[in-house]
């Protein structure tokens, strides 16, 4: 926490703000609290912007690429049931807070500004009473970590209506100015020939989060025949920790699997339909660039990738289908007929302009540097 200060150094410190973002562990959390802080950055080229994280987290990799300095605290993670771990949590989250307030007060944080998950709760309990704490919440289920957080926040932030937190005020999810400034078409060729994909084939891009989604490798991987007959180039994620085998066809377009997509932009560019996971930030970025997308909702939790996704189908900018009905005999019988389909797909992409929060980021950053008194 800032110490008090007096006069010119009062308005110095308002000069240049310190904004502490917790959102580590998944890239559904790390990815908002990067636009935000980039967007914090384009407002406010003076101020300091700190991400909190875990050891374990794919913010390691994630925040220090984007220049950002990182600083790790002991997650808390929240068991689901009644487990031996739930005996140790309370010692656990003491030991987490108390080192999460010795950074708060290290980098003189002005603001904390959390967006769920391991490291959004013991950020909240140690701002609370002494930083002001600004909560997103991306999903319409607001998690566990945000429930607490947003007792004692001076503002809430929430993607969608109807996320039953107090004080939410609609701002929809941050988003990379790379993403929502994209214009597929005319990075196309280019996004092509960064993947190796056929240049004028019609452009299946697959992906599952961060960590990739064995359901939709093994189906879509399965279709790679009807796939390659039916003249689709294929672009797929399969996660960092999975291998793909996909038999090649001669004289078809490309079947390109990689771990890890550096580059989403030219991955949105190069495609005409994804098929994916629907977490909050997946949907955000698709109808974001106007990408018709065939959803797969992750099928454990509360249900609300179910929740996220169903606004864009219903919109008549994705199709959706659950995880346990996903085969690819599905693949061949729903996907590649949409793929082929030009006109339909020009439709669905049509569908998802104006659905989404393109200044997101903006918004959320005036929020939070007036929290902060910037």
């Amino acid at each position: 926490m800032s110490k008090p200060v007096k006069g010119t150094e009062r308005s110095a410190a308002r000069r240049a703000p310190v904004v502490v973002v917790a959102g580590g562990g998944t890239a559904g959390h790390i990815e908002p609290a990067l636009a935000l802080a980039d967007a914090v950055m384009r407002l406010r080229p003076d101020a300091k912007v700190v991400a909190l994280g875990t050891e374990r987290g794919l913010e390691n990799k994630l925040v220090p690429a984007r220049g950002y300095p990182l600083e790790l605290i002991p997650p808390v993670p929240l068991p689901r049931k009644p487990t031996p771990e739930l005996v140790r949590l309370p010692l656990k989250v003491r030991d987490s807070v108390r080192k999460t307030r010795e950074v708060l007060e290290r980098v003189g944080a002005d603001v904390v500004v959390g967006f769920g998950g391991y490291v959004a709760l013991p950020a909240y309990l140690a701002a609370r009473g002494r930083v002001p704490i600004v909560v997103h919440e991306a999903n319409k289920s607001a998690g566990l970590a945000n429930k607490v957080g947003a007792r004692f926040a001076r503002r809430v932030a929430v993607a969608v209506p109807g996320t039953p937190l107090p004080k939410a005020e609609v701002v929809g999810i941050p988003l990379r100015r790379s993403i929502t400034s994209l214009d597929r078409a005319a990075l196309r060729a280019e996004a092509r020939e960064h993947f190796g994909l056929d240049p004028d084939a019609p452009t299946l891009l697959v992906f599952g989060g961060s960590q990739g989604a064995q359901s939709i490798n093994a189906a879509v991987s399965g279709a790679a025949k009807d796939l390659a007959d039916a003249g689709v180039g294929v672009l797929h994620a399969h996660g960092p920790k999975n291998t793909l085998v996909v038999q090649e066809f001669p004289g078809k377009p490309a079947y390109v699997p990689v771990p890890y997509l550096e580059r989403m932009d030219l991955a949105y560019a190069a495609a005409d339909v994804a098929i994916c996971r629907s977490g909050a930030m997946t949907v955000a970025e698709v109808t974001s660039v106007g990408l018709p997308a065939v959803f797969v909702p992750l099928p454990i939790g509360n249900g609300e990738q179910a929740s996220n996704g169903r606004p864009a189908v219903d919109a008549g900018a994705a199709l959706m289908v659950e995880d346990a009905d996903l085969s690819p005999a599905k693949v061949a019988e729903l996907v590649v007929p949409l793929v082929t389909d030009a006109d339909r797909v020009a439709k669905m992409s049509a569908a998802a302009v104006g659905m989404g929060h393109r200044e997101a980021d903006e918004t959320l950053a005036r929020i939070v540097l007036e929290a902060a008194g910037a």
